[in-house]
């Protein structure tokens, strides 16, 4: 980095961003300082790096599954699509209401419930790999900017629980190939929007998965990353309120009125939230795809206040 503040290195990066026509207002990549923050963060504040990668995220947001990011999200609402209870079955990720002390939005990914076999029986890959696209594209678009409201602060992070309980080498080698890619799409395309993992239950087998995984991992992830045995409840409960932390994994909320915590999505972003899906469609009789986003453009204004060095997001 240079003798520059972050404010100044900011403010060329969006100039230069602007003037070789890869930023336009109203990208729904968002042109926010605390976007533009992520990728400088991403790339050590390296202007050159930087926007080439904002560069690659907006040509790949373009491309992706030959519609673009923004089609497949106005296609599929990631909280109501057909698949989603066989996907939340087979391939648990939820996100999950919010750590309370600190306003991050929590996700919890739940490997030992994995079952591509039987997912697949009722799902096709490439519908399941859209699931995907679309809940990473939901944290920003959507997650993100409610927790800030919510927190009356910029929330740029999350805290990501990965519960490994009954998750072997088997099955490791089954999904690696899809696990590496998910990392790939987080790290390339919304970069620095995890704040922490917390790794539980991890087996005695997971110095051989660990060893496969880190590779994939930018150092600064890597340095995120807390690895739990099974004690791991008084670690959990320090994160995150009990009520805001499902019963299964020492907490007391069940979401039973939704089904469950897995299949609920609760959280501040579903406030007064117009969904899209079948089961939105069919309470109102019609779909309002004009509403999609919304919610994110108008959060996003809280992100504008952030301390330009983003300090926040660590």
């Amino acid at each position: 980095m240079t003798g520059q503040s972050y404010s100044d290195i900011l403010t060329t990066f969006r100039e230069q961003l602007v003037a070789e026509d890869i930023l336009h207002e109203g990208d729904s990549i968002g042109t926010d300082d605390e976007t533009l923050l992520r990728f400088l963060r991403a790339r050590k504040f390296d202007l050159t790096q930087s926007k080439k990668m904002f560069k690659d995220c907006q040509h790949w947001r373009k491309t992706t599954s030959d519609v673009g990011i923004d089609e497949l999200y106005h296609r599929m609402d990631p909280f109501d699509f057909p698949e989603r209870e066989v996907v939340a079955e087979c391939w648990p990720m939820s996100f999950h209401k919010v750590r309370v002390k600190q306003g991050r939005p929590v996700n919890i990914q739940v490997f030992g419930g994995m079952d591509l076999n039987k997912l697949y029986r009722s799902c096709t890959p490439e519908r399941h790999w859209e699931s995907v696209l679309v809940s990473a594209e939901c944290l920003v678009r959507e997650v993100l900017p409610a927790a800030a409201r919510a927190a009356g602060k910029p929330i740029g992070t999350g805290l990501v629980i990965v519960d490994l309980k009954g998750f072997g080498l088997g099955a490791f080698w089954q999904i690696k190939s899809l696990v590496r890619d998910c990392f790939q799409i987080s790290q390339d395309y919304y970069p620095e929007t995890m704040g922490q993992l917390a790794v539980i239950n991890a087996p005695s087998t997971f110095t051989v998965i660990w060893n496969a995984v880190k590779p994939w991992l930018a150092k600064e992830t890597v340095e995120k990353v807390d690895i739990l045995g099974g004690n791991y409840k008084d670690v959990l409960l320090s994160l995150v309120d009990a009520e805001n932390l499902p019963a299964s994994l020492g907490g007391t909320c069940t979401c039973s009125e939704f089904g469950g915590c897995n299949l609920s999505g609760a959280g501040p972003w579903q406030h007064g939230r117009a969904g899209w899906g079948p089961k939105s469609q069919a309470v109102r009789g019609t779909v309002n795809t004009e509403q999609i986003g919304d919610d994110a453009e108008q959060s996003r204004a809280v992100s504008n206040t952030a301390d330009q060095t983003g300090v926040e997001s660590s």
